[in-house]
């Protein structure tokens, strides 16, 4: 980021106020108001911030219109393509690709340390046994912290690079715990002969009386959900991981704060809604009436998993699912599926219908990663698991950038008041 010889004028009244510009590596020009209100006396007014950078950031860059997300300079195509989840992770933390020795060291320091505390299993067991995975995954993350105290001290660069590697490396594990408490099966613990997606595979699937063979085909899709949904940039439960650690919380903390952000219908859930959708719509012969009635203005209904809200061309991470989606449903067929039938339907004829072309609402990355999930065997209550898992490097590398910021001070949002103004206590006699 460099400062513009620009500067924005902003007149109120007959005040003028000077605002220095700063001309990112991609995107539009950012005016700076943090002296706005020191010189002015006034502040903005922008519900949900999305006309405000929080932070200056080197990780991830969104161009919604143009279809564009890198990590690092990398397209998120070529990266699903050619790398792996875990090369990713090294990627998003350490700002270069590995070379092969770096990788193969990074990846025997992630695989050593996927066992989590035996203690933590009795925290699992204090739950209700119907309790939803994402309220066991918020609670057993933030219990993190009364485990792994060597790992909570922020000023430490050591412990940082412990606690990141920590919870990349239990997460899979907590997650696959997590499904397997609220199903009454056993837990079943890593194994350092296979790599991350089998391992969460294995531990999702497996039992003590039938071991679980994983699939090349459904390991390598499950690797290219966790890679898609690596990082995305500021978006809300990457700014409440960001808010939490401005105050100094522990690392554990801060994650546990994005997953209980990201489980919201309008963030995380949104596979879990497309695939609660194709299950209303039940049969293929139904997708007509569901077309019209999204295409309905008076309608509220709407299709999940199509369009997005940054992305107003394409969602580039879409194009690489789908691929992933075709050889998951080759592989294990959608005929006894009617979801899944449902959701091939869907696909054909929204994409052929000049409506969708039109408003350029293609299937986007949730549509495919349901699917898929799906066909896997996974119950709609785990997707959103599934994405914390995913997720959490991202949000780890956010945090680790965060506190290597020299402008980092508490986040202290301000607000536009509409309340009563100052009055006078009445007492009560006389009200």
């Amino acid at each position: 980021m460099t400062e513009s010889t620009k500067s924005a004028t902003l007149k109120i009244g007959d005040k003028s106020v000077e605002l220095p510009m700063f001309t990112p590596t991609s995107g539009p020009e950012v005016i700076d108001i943090r002296k706005l209100y020191s010189q002015a006396g006034v502040f903005t007014y922008d519900p949900g911030f999305t006309s405000t950078a929080s932070c200056d950031s080197t990780i991830t860059f969104i161009d919604g219109d143009e279809g564009i997300l890198t990590h690092r300079g990398y397209p998120i195509g070529e990266l699903a393509e050619k790398s792996h989840y875990l090369e990713v992770c090294y990627l998003l933390l350490y700002g270069e690709l590995p070379s092969p020795t770096e990788l193969e060291d990074f990846e025997d320091l992630v695989t050593n340390h996927t066992m989590i505390h035996e203690q933590m299993i009795n925290f699992f067991r204090g739950f209700r046994r119907d309790a939803h995975p994402m309220a066991l995954l918020v609670g057993v993350v933030g219990a993190m912290s009364a485990f792994y105290h060597d790992s909570t001290d922020i000023n430490d660069e050591r412990q940082r690079e412990v606690a990141s590697i920590r919870l990349i490396a239990k997460m899979p594990t907590i997650a696959a715990m997590a499904y397997k408490y609220t199903i009454g099966q056993p837990f079943i613990y890593p194994r350092n002969d296979l790599d991350y997606a089998s391992n969460f595979l294995r531990m999702c699937f497996a039992v003590p009386a039938e071991d679980y063979v994983v699939d090349p085909i459904l390991s390598r899709a499950m690797d290219r959900i966790f890679t898609l949904h690596a990082d995305h940039e500021q978006n809300a439960s990457t700014s409440t991981v960001r808010l939490a650690s401005s105050s100094g919380a522990n690392p554990f903390a801060c994650i546990a704060a994005g997953i209980a952000c990201l489980w919201g219908p309008a963030h995380g859930g949104a596979n879990q809604a497309c695939l609660e959708m194709l299950k209303e719509i039940g049969t293929p012969d139904r997708i007509p009436e569901y077309i019209a009635r999204a295409k309905d203005k008076d309608d509220p209904f709407r299709l999940m998993g199509f369009g997005h809200r940054v992305y107003k061309n394409f969602d580039p991470r879409a194009t690489v699912m789908k691929q992933s989606a075709d050889e998951v449903l080759e592989l294990l067929g959608v005929e006894n599926n009617p979801t899944l039938q449902v959701a091939k339907e869907l696909e054909r004829q929204a994409l052929e219908d000049p409506y969708f072309a039109d408003k350029k609402l293609f299937p986007n990355v949730d549509f495919y990663s349901g699917i898929i999930l799906e066909a896997m065997g996974f119950p709609t209550s785990m997707f959103t698991p599934i994405f914390s898992l995913a997720r959490t490097v991202g949000w780890i590398s956010q945090w680790k950038e965060q506190l290597n910021d020299p402008q980092l001070k508490i986040g202290r949002p301000r607000q536009l008041y509409l309340g009563e103004d100052i009055r006078s206590y009445v007492d009560i006699e006389k009200r």
